[in-house]
């Protein structure tokens, strides 16, 4: 059997310690951290916190879960019908890359009934897999659906710059 993210729950505020204690076992292990600006009184400092607050991500197989489970700070696998939630690999790197170009990013748990639709919209930077991902007024979203969220960035419009249209007759 292939190795297959998995999503474990930690205990409160242990998510950097949880996935330093399993990557010393040999775990593949992820834990995305969300930059972001704290303003003291001197001076504005940028720190890493955990995106989803008691959460770690597992890439193992099935053989590993106990080594997983047995390991301090860790509670119990986030189940899903009975079974242990399975997070696509894509969705990982989606993660990873979105993290990568925002900081300060806010997580929202998906409100959606099953019969709703989702408008899909791509943006220069997720594939088009990403489920929901738009970019309109300062806004990038993107939704990781094995999980049931949505991260949101908004984007300083300091960095964002009209495009040129460049003629392509020569």
């Amino acid at each position: 059997m292939n190795a297959k993210w998995l999503a474990i729950y930690t205990r409160p505020r242990w998510e950097k310690k949880v996935n330093q204690l399993l990557k010393e076992k040999g775990i593949e292990s992820y834990c995305p951290l969300n930059k972001v600006r704290r303003k003291w009184s001197d001076r504005i400092k940028v720190i890493e916190e955990p995106l989803f607050k008691s959460y770690v991500f597992v890439k193992i197989k099935e053989e590993d879960r106990a080594t997983v489970r047995m390991t301090p700070g860790v509670v119990n696998f986030v189940y899903w019908n009975g079974k242990p939630a399975i997070i696509k690999e894509r969705e990982i790197q989606v993660v990873k890359r979105f993290l990568d170009e925002y900081e300060n990013v806010e997580v929202r748990k998906i409100e959606l009934t099953p019969e709703q639709r989702v408008r899909v919209m791509s943006g220069p930077m997720m594939d088009q897999e990403g489920k929901l991902m738009e970019l309109k007024n300062k806004t990038a979203k993107v939704s990781i659906d094995s999980l049931g969220y949505i991260l949101i960035a908004y984007i300083d419009k300091n960095k964002l710059i009209p495009v040129q249209q460049t003629n392509h007759h020569s």
